[in-house]
C-alpha cells in the first residue's frame, strides 16, 4: 500500500530568488523537503514508506524544489504532471519565487557565483533565458512571492506565516532545574537563579525531600520574595516564548537553578511547567540533579532572612 502526502507543494522560480530558502524553512516547519528530484523519480518517492523515526502513516506535506537545473527540465510537461497528480488525488499548489532581474545581478555579483544558465556569459543572459524558460510555470502558479525586497528573515518568517499548520514548526520547549554547584546546563536559552529564596535544605524535616514534595514547596512559596518574583518570571516567558516561536527557533530550553538542585529549582520549574500548559504550551521538564545525594558542602551557610526565613 502506497503512502503518499495529502499535500504537496512545488516550490520554483528564478535562480537567486530564495528557493533554498524557502525548502530550508518549511523543513524547519515539519515538512518534507526534496531538491531537484527528476520527476521521473516522484512517484518512486511517493511510494517509498516513511524513514526510521517517522509515523508509519506519514502524512507529512511534501515541498519539491524545481528549477532549470533539475534533470530533464520542461516547464509544460511538469505542468501536465501537476495536473496528473492532482487528478490521482493529491492537493498540488505551485509557489513561484519571483525576483527583479537588476536584485538578481546584484545578489550573483555579491556571492560571486555564476548563473547557472550563463556559465561563460554575463549573468543577465542567463536570467533573461531562465525567465523564458519558466514562464509556463509562472502562469501556472497559485501562490507568487517576489522576492526583490526581500531579505533573507523576511522570505523565512513570510513562509512560516503562510504555511505553518497545527502541530508543525512548534518550538520545541523544556523546562529544566539544574544545580549551580553541578554547573550551568549546556543548552540552556533562558537561566534563572532561584538561590534568592529561601533553602529548605537547611530545615531538618525538609532536607530528605524534593521540590516535587507539598511540604518542601510550602516551605518555598512562604519567602516573602517568592509571589512576585514568580510573577514577573512567568511574564517574561510568556512574553518571550511565542517571539522565539516567530522567529523560527526550534528549540527553547529554560532552566531554573538553585544550589544542590533539588529543591528550589524543582519546585520552580513544576510550577513554571504548570502555569505554561495552561497558556497552550507543551513544556517538557527535565531535572538534572534531582537524584543526587544531599550536601552540606554544596550548599553553602545557611543564610537568615528577614522575617525567619532560613
Amino acid at each position: 500500500m502506497s503512502r503518499r502526502p495529502k499535500h504537496i507543494l512545488l516550490v520554483t522560480g528564478m535562480s537567486g530568488a530564495g528557493k533554498s530558502t524557502v525548502l530550508r524553512t518549511l523543513e524547519d516547519l515539519g515538512w518534507e523537503t526534496v531538491d531537484n528530484l527528476p520527476l521521473l523519480l516522484l512517484n518512486r518517492l511517493l511510494d517509498t514508506p516513511p524513514g526510521e523515526g517517522a509515523d508509519g502513516e506519514d502524512d507529512r506535506p511534501l515541498a519539491l524544489g524545481i528549477g532549470t537545473q533539475t534533470r530533464g527540465f520542461d516547464a509544460e510537461s511538469i505542468v501536465r504532471r501537476i495536473k496528473k497528480l492532482s487528478e490521482d488525488g493529491h492537493h498540488v499548489g505551485t509557489l513561484f519565487l519571483e525576483c527583479a532581474g537588476a536584485e538578481l545581478e546584484r545578489r550573483y555579483s555579491e556571492t560571486r557565483r555564476r548563473h547557472p544558465l550563463a556559465q561563460d556569459r554575463p549573468a543577465s543572459d542567463g536570467i533573461a533565458r531562465e525567465r523564458e524558460l519558466l514562464m509556463p510555470l509562472r502562469r501556472w502558479s497559485n501562490r507568487l512571492i517576489d522576492t526583490t525586497s526581500l531579505s533573507s528573515n523576511e522570505l523565512q518568517q513570510q513562509i512560516r506565516s503562510t504555511f505553518t499548520s497545527d502541530g508543525m514548526g512548534q518550538t520545541v520547549l523544556t523546562i529544566a532545574s539544574f544545580g549551580f554547584a553541578r554547573g550551568l546546563p549546556r543548552d540552556a536559552d533562558l537561566v534563572f537563579d532561584m538561590r534568592f529564596l529561601r533553602n529548605p535544605h537547611w530545615v531538618e524535616s525538609l532536607r530528605p525531600g524534593t521540590g516535587r514534595d507539598d511540604d518542601v514547596s510550602a516551605y518555598i512559596a512562604d519567602d516573602p520574595a517568592y509571589g512576585q518574583a514568580m510573577a514577573q518570571i512567568e511574564s517574561l516567558l510568556l512574553l518571550l516564548l511565542p517571539r522565539y516561536q516567530a522567529e523560527g527557533k526550534a528549540y527553547v530550553t529554560a532552566a531554573f537553578g538553585c544550589t544542590g538542585g533539588r529543591h528550589r529549582s524543582v519546585h520552580v520549574a513544576e510550577r513554571m511547567a504548570r502555569r505554561l500548559r495552561e497558556e497552550g504550551f507543551s513544556p517538557t521538564v527535565t531535572h538534572r540533579d534531582l537524584q543526587t545525594a544531599p550536601q552540606d558542602s554544596l550548599e553553602g551557610a545557611p543564610v537568615t532572612i528577614s522575617g525567619g526565613g532560613v
